[in-house]
């Protein structure tokens, strides 16, 4: 079984777009040119914490910076942002608040469809993607607890369950790593009380910003590599192929893993992300590389 690596992760706080964020960012090596940047998007139900795995390999081709997205892990929420479509927004005031020009950007699960949606809505801004694990296809195509909480018909049963218990079930998914349990009880307290059936509202927009998004895959010029897991209980592989078929430039990779893929299997996701930025992402042409 994997197990996380024992790597310097010092999380902080500061203020984005007035909302406090928990963040997260590796030492500038002057090895690299002053353009080598990413910015890392928490996944969900799990919080930043869920890069730890994969930190040390991929701060020797980039500086990192993660961050707990607004309403996920630690950070605070805002209801407004809590859809794809206006956490693409953050992204980009996130990655203009840390002063990366042009990041790669990694987005898994829950932040693909934001991810993508910022990429399209501002052309130019980041240098590649990497997203996957994450919902895309339309018609919705969604198993698991995934799909019983996005067609929920409403909060209330997420509002009286147990947040810890919500957390262990999904992340019943991951068949290989073992987690820590200083890991877990992060997972854990980033959803107690009321923060997990809160967070639920993101993933109940899919049905609203997932068709919308669908029409703009077409426009994206920026490079995708999309990584998804081959045993995947929520996300079934037509998701990823979805992406595939759509995005001028882009490269699938499907990986040994369940939904997690980047706890999962973490020494191969993180040596697909660095060969994707050390030219995987110049290399796709105009048409789909897969």
């Amino acid at each position: 079984m994997a197990t996380w690596l024992n790597t310097s992760f010092q999380m902080q706080f500061r203020v984005i777009d007035g909302l406090t964020v928990r963040f997260a960012q590796s030492s500038v090596s002057r090895s690299r040119g002053r353009d080598d940047h990413a910015l890392l998007l928490s996944p969900w139900p799990e919080s930043l914490l869920a890069f730890e795995p994969i930190w040390s390999q991929l701060a020797e081709h980039a500086h990192l910076v993660a961050i707990d997205l607004p309403g996920f892990g630690h950070s605070q929420r805002r209801d407004a942002l809590l859809s794809p479509r206006a956490m693409g927004e953050f992204i980009v005031a996130a990655a203009d608040a840390f002063g990366l020009e042009r990041p790669h950007l990694i987005g898994p699960g829950t932040g693909t469809a934001a991810a993508l949606y910022a990429a399209a809505r501002h052309p130019g801004r980041l240098r590649s993607l990497v997203v996957g694990s994450g919902a895309a296809v339309v018609p919705l195509q969604l198993a698991g607890p995934l799909r019983d909480w996005v067609e929920a018909p409403d909060l209330d049963a997420f509002r009286r369950a147990e947040p810890r218990q919500m957390v262990a079930a999904a992340l019943a998914d991951l068949e290989h790593a073992a987690i820590p349990e200083a890991v877990l009880d992060d997972y854990f307290s980033s959803y107690q009380g009321n923060r997990f059936a809160e967070s639920v509202r993101y993933v109940r927009a899919y049905p609203a910003d997932l068709p919308v998004l669908a029409d703009l895959l077409p426009q994206i010029d920026t490079p995708v590599q999309v990584i998804a897991g081959a045993h995947d209980a929520w996300l079934p592989p037509a998701n990823a192929e979805f992406l595939a078929r759509r995005l001028p430039r882009n490269r699938l990779d499907i990986v040994d893993a369940g939904h997690f893929a980047w706890e999962d299997a973490p020494n191969e996701y993180a040596a697909l992300v660095t060969s994707w930025w050390t030219g995987g992402h110049s290399a796709t042409g105009s048409a789909p590389a897969h």
